[in-house]
């Protein structure tokens, strides 16, 4: 299987959850089905149906964070330096607007957009990728093409 690139910050997050998850969360609602289990016929039980429903969710996303745990392949950003490449943060300017945005490029398990991380696998990403400070990027977008400067590149 592929590696997954991940940041330090990615991968203890990732065990975060999974601990909360397998230490809290699923004893949690194996007592909550066992309650439900308590209230007689099940074919009617919207207690247990729910508490089932919420277990399967549960154990789907435990077998995701272990599979995407075990793939990890980290990656400090801290170590790295010079053109964009997995790991940069990344301030930019919307030519257009003059808004200014701060991304850090981040692989596909820890990507939020609206915490500022980018997925590797963008759009946006991959027209960064290889730039230094001062290039422009064009990048097509759902919306229209955006055109970006790159005010800084730095490694944290």
């Amino acid at each position: 299987m592929e590696k997954i690139p991940m940041t330090p910050k990615g991968l203890e997050a990732m065990n975060g959850e999974l601990k909360q998850l397998k230490s809290i969360e699923r004893p949690a609602i194996i007592k909550a089905i066992a309650e439900a289990r308590e209230h007689g016929d099940l074919s009617e039980n919207a207690e247990y149906h729910s508490a089932k429903e919420k277990q399967s969710f549960i154990e789907g996303r435990i077998k995701e964070l272990e599979g995407s745990i075990s793939l990890a392949q980290v990656i400090d950003p801290a170590t790295l330096s010079g053109a964009i490449k997995f790991g940069a943060t990344v301030n930019l300017v919307d030519e257009e607007t003059e808004e200014e945005k701060t991304y850090m490029i981040v692989g596909e398990a820890e990507a939020d957009i609206h915490k500022g991380l980018l997925n590797i696998k963008s759009p946006l990403a991959r027209a960064l990728i290889g730039k230094e400070e001062g290039d422009s990027v064009e990048v097509r977008t759902p919306g229209g093409a955006k055109s970006y400067e790159i005010v800084k590149i730095s490694y944290v």
